[in-house]
């Protein structure tokens, strides 16, 4: 089986060619998707196996993806490596999880394989062995290239945020498997947390920008329309998700009002864009 890898860059700094240099010797082929408005190329003249391919301009996270699946699949290879640029693996985390999908693939139904996903969100937490979560986030995911073809792919209206979910659930609905190796961990930057107290109560603040804030309500509202019957239970959690995220950008953010107008356009333009575009059509 022939691995390769797509990493996805917006306006990188330098700290990604460590991050590169995590994984790109245990993969064939890197496709590195940049989404920034100036090439970046030099950066990656360190490193022989890169396929350097620049948008001039931000096509979103999902769009960028299926750049890397197609030219991938055109190559002739089975499985690709899905990257954040501010992700890297532990000592010989991608070695370790083809050596579990070289034992685990044939004849299965396993369409993701995820490292365990080491964040601010999860830095006390302990996982061993093998599970199967019902999403994964796409930064350390290795696909199955067949099943990246069977569901169609990422959605590229989607932009970011959701994207992932969105993906897990319908390769889950199409009869796929999710399984996440808990002993490769990802090192992966959500991004500027902080812990927040009111009345003795702390509140982790992600503090998303705008721009982000209104993917986040949109795309959250497409999500649970399109899978609430399949999965109520997550899809009641994603709803609580976004109260939560009025909640403390209200309570606790900067730059309020914008963020608030945008994330009230982006649940204006679900119900009167995306649901009458792409509900139940994709």
């Amino acid at each position: 089986m022939k691995y390769a890898g797509v990493v996805v860059l917006f306006n990188p700094d330098k700290t990604v060619i460590e991050n590169i240099s995590s994984y790109i010797h245990d993969i064939d082929k890197l496709y590195i998707v940049d989404n920034s408005a100036v090439s970046n190329e030099t950066m990656f003249s360190c490193f022989d196996r890169a396929i350097y391919l620049p948008n001039y301009k931000n096509l979103g996270i999902a769009a960028a993806l299926n750049m890397g699946a197609k030219k991938a699949l055109e190559d002739g290879y089975d499985f690709l490596l899905t990257m954040d640029q501010d992700s890297k693996f532990d000592d010989h985390g991608v070695e370790a999880m083809i050596s579990c999908i070289e034992k685990m693939h044939p004849n299965s139904l396993n369409a993701v394989y995820s490292p365990f996903h080491k964040t601010a969100l999860s830095e006390n937490e302990v996982l061993k062995g093998i599970s199967s979560p019902l999403v994964v986030m796409t930064s350390g995911n290795i696909i199955d290239l067949k099943a990246y073809e069977n569901v169609g792919g990422f959605k590229d209206w989607m932009f970011i945020d959701c994207v992932d979910f969105d993906f897990c659930l319908n390769l889950r609905r199409h009869g796929y498997n999710i399984i996440q190796l808990n002993d490769v961990v990802l090192n992966h930057n959500l991004g500027d947390f902080e812990k927040r107290k009111l009345f003795g109560k702390t509140y982790l603040c992600d503090n998303h920008s705008a721009f982000r804030r209104y993917y986040i309500v949109r795309n959250s509202f497409y999500i649970c329309d399109e899978y609430g019957k399949d999965y109520p239970a997550y899809c009641q959690a994603i709803m609580g998700d976004v109260r939560y995220g009025f909640f403390i950008v209200l309570m606790f953010e900067k730059h309020k009002l914008k963020k608030l107008t945008r994330m009230i356009k982006g649940l204006f333009d679900y119900y009167f864009v995306i649901k009458k575009k792409y509900l139940q059509k994709v």
